[in-house]
């Protein structure tokens, strides 16, 4: 692209590297909105490492400071805050299609669910500590769940496997072993669900996004996703927030790249390590970055 831009132009190498950083920094259909969220006075996030938006396009933030789970409208404005001395390290954050609110714990091993208030309705696995029993996890990364209720797991850090629940929580299976081959994962580190039941994974180590159907089945594997940290599907496109390449990747679901946007830095539209990525109702897009101990919004034309 660096090529294309100096022949395209007829610029200089230092022009046309100027040219490539500023064509990279936004999608053309996104615009950085400024200071949004506001905090509130002595508030500050500390590594965020999720984002999801409700029904009311509410926005949840789960970041690794205090109160955890951090909740604004979509114009920005604090409305509540909870999870502290429940959540040890945050890290992942789903909402199901009831309004609940899902996180994975990677310091005390555990999968919560919780309802729109805070109010704590199921814990899975075993506070401090670690396992690959069916009741147990180690450092488990990110939920799915089903229409039917049914969730996964992606028990990611300290595992590499995927495991399957009935809605109330009991075991049904799990599959995958560490490694490079198909339905092995180094590192499965985010998991979602499309409208006929197939199982997403970001295999981030791996670099690849791994396709099963609701059983586990290995169906096919995207590798020119970048490194999948984060997985937003929508409409039949896959956001991938690529955290090691700094950078928002779109994809449809033949695991075709249709671009990509963003590069590291501190400014709007730059990130510094991107971890998770959300659409809200209205086309927006919200990205948390963990290094950048922020959520951007981004809103589409």
């Amino acid at each position: 692209m660096f090529n294309k831009c100096l022949s395209l132009f007829s610029v200089s190498v230092i022009a046309g590297a100027a040219l490539w950083a500023r064509s990279t920094t936004q999608a053309p259909d996104y615009r950085a909105i400024a200071d949004w969220p506001q905090l509130p006075a002595g508030f500050q996030f500390g590594q965020v490492t999720g984002v999801a938006t409700d029904r009311d396009d509410n926005v949840y933030v789960f970041h690794r400071g205090k109160k955890p789970l951090a909740v604004f409208d979509k114009a920005g404005k604090f409305l509540r805050g909870w999870g502290d001395y429940l959540v040890k390290t945050a890290h992942g954050l789903r909402i199901d299609a009831a309004g609940n609110i899902w996180t994975t714990d990677i310091g005390s091993h555990l999968v919560m669910k919780f309802d729109a208030e805070g109010k704590l309705l199921l814990t899975l696995g075993q506070k401090n500590k670690p396992g690959d029993t069916p009741d147990t996890f180690n450092k488990p990364a990110d939920v799915a769940v089903a229409p039917s209720g049914e969730f996964y797991v992606a028990d990611g850090y300290g595992n590499s496997r995927v495991v399957k629940f009935s809605r109330d929580g009991k075991y049904l299976k799990e599959w995958g072993k560490k490694g490079k081959g198909e339905g092995e994962f180094n590192l499965p580190h985010a998991i979602c669900l499309d409208a006929k039941g197939r199982v997403y994974v970001g295999d981030r180590e791996n670099d690849r996004i791994q396709v099963f159907d609701a059983d586990g089945k290995f169906l096919g594997q995207w590798r020119n996703s970048g490194a999948p940290f984060g997985l937003h599907l929508h409409a039949g496109q896959m956001f991938v927030a690529d955290g090691r390449a700094h950078a928002i990747n779109v994809m449809n679901l033949d695991g075709k790249r249709l671009h990509t946007w963003g590069m590291k830095g501190t400014d709007a539209g730059q990130f510094r390590l991107p971890h998770w990525v959300c659409r809200d109702s209205q086309g927006a897009l919200y990205v948390a970055e963990v290094d950048g101990k922020r959520v951007q919004k981004f809103a589409a034309p």
